[in-house]
C-alpha cells in the first residue's frame, strides 16, 4: 500500500468526517468513519483498500463524540462483529453528564459510545495533550484534547486535534473545533501549529477562526463538505444560507491556497 488518505463522502449529502489512511509499511488506520447508515459503504472501501476480507485497522482514531463522526464506529462495534477487527482506538471524551449539563441535545451519541464500550474495553487508549503515536510509519501528535472550562459549544470544543506525519507530509485534523478551544490552541502552539495540508474545521465553516489557519498555513485543504455547504446554498441559490463556508473559502484563497480536496466532488484521494 502506499501512502495515502482516503477521504469518503457520505450516501446522504450530509457532512461527516470518515477517513481511511493507508501507509507504505502496510498500515490501515481509521479516522472517526461517519454515520451509522454509511457503514456499509465504509466496510466496502475498507475491504477494497486492504485487499483482505476482514480488514484489520492497526489505529481508530476518534476526535469528538458527534454522530457524523463516530457513530459508523458504534455501529460495527455493536452489530459488525467479525467483519473488521482493530488493534486500538484512540479517544478522549468528557463523560455522559457533562454533555447532558450543556448540550443535552447532542448527548445521545456519547451514551451510545459508552453503551456499546464492553465490546471493545481491551483496546481503548485514552489520549491526552502532547502524546505522540507512531503506527506503522505514521506519527500522530497530539495538540490538545478536552478542557471542560468549554461549556459552550460543549461537543464540537471537546475536539482532540492531531497532526499526522506521513509519507515527509504534515496533516492537521482539526475535527469540529470551535473558536474558543481554537484560540487555546493557537496560544499554546503559535508557529508550531505549520503543517503542509489542513482538515478543515467544522466542515469548513464556523470552527476555529483565521488567525488559526495563518498559523498553519497550509498549501492544500481538506474539506468534508457537501454542495450545499460548499455554496452556503438554503435552496435559494449561491450564498443564502447562514453558514460560514464562503467566508473560509475566501480565506484560504487570501492565503494563497490553490489545492482543495472537497467531499462535494466525491470519494477524495490524496497521495502523500
Amino acid at each position: 500500500m502506499k501512502n495515502t488518505i482516503y477521504m469518503l463522502d457520505s450516501t446522504s449529502n450530509r457532512q461527516m468526517n470518515s477517513f481511511i489512511v493507508t501507509t507504505e509499511e502496510g498500515g490501515l488506520i481509521m479516522i472517526d468513519g461517519g454515520y451509522a447508515f454509511d457503514t456499509e459503504k465504509l466496510l466496502s472501501k475498507l475491504r477494497e483498500i486492504s485487499g483482505q476480507d476482514v480488514p484489520h485497522i492497526d489505529a481508530w482514531f476518534l476526535s469528538h463524540a458527534h454522530d457524523d463522526h463516530i457513530s459508523a464506529f458504534v455501529e460495527i462495534v455493536r452489530h459488525h462483529q467479525g467483519e473488521v477487527n482493530f488493534d486500538r482506538v484512540y479517544y478522549n471524551f468528557p463523560s455522559y453528564q457533562f454533555f447532558d449539563k450543556y448540550e443535552h441535545w447532542e448527548a445521545h451519541t456519547v451514551a451510545e459510545f459508552y453503551a456499546a464500550l464492553p465490546e471493545f474495553a481491551d483496546k481503548i487508549c485514552i489520549v491526552t495533550q502532547g502524546d505522540e503515536y507512531v503506527i506503522k510509519g505514521a506519527k500522530f501528535e497530539f495538540l490538545y484534547t478536552t478542557d471542560p472550562v468549554y461549556t459552550g459549544n460543549a461537543v464540537n470544543e471537546s475536539t482532540s486535534v492531531f497532526r499526522m506525519t506521513l509519507g515527509g507530509k504534515t496533516v492537521m485534523f482539526l475535527g469540529d473545533l470551535g473558536w474558543d478551544a481554537g484560540k487555546k490552541l493557537l496560544s499554546m502552539h503559535g508557529d508550531k501549529l505549520k503543517s503542509d495540508m489542513v482538515q478543515m474545521a467544522h466542515h469548513g465553516q464556523n470552527g476555529v477562526e483565521r488567525d488559526v489557519y495563518e498559523a498553519i498555513a497550509p498549501t492544500a485543504c481538506i474539506w468534508c463538505t457537501p454542495d450545499w455547504l460548499w455554496n452556503n446554498d438554503a435552496g435559494k441559490g449561491y450564498n443564502t444560507h447562514v453558514f460560514k463556508t464562503v467566508i473560509v473559502r475566501g480565506w484560504m484563497e487570501e492565503l494563497g491556497v490553490k489545492e482543495h480536496y472537497v467531499a462535494k466532488d466525491g470519494d477524495q484521494i490524496i497521495q502523500l
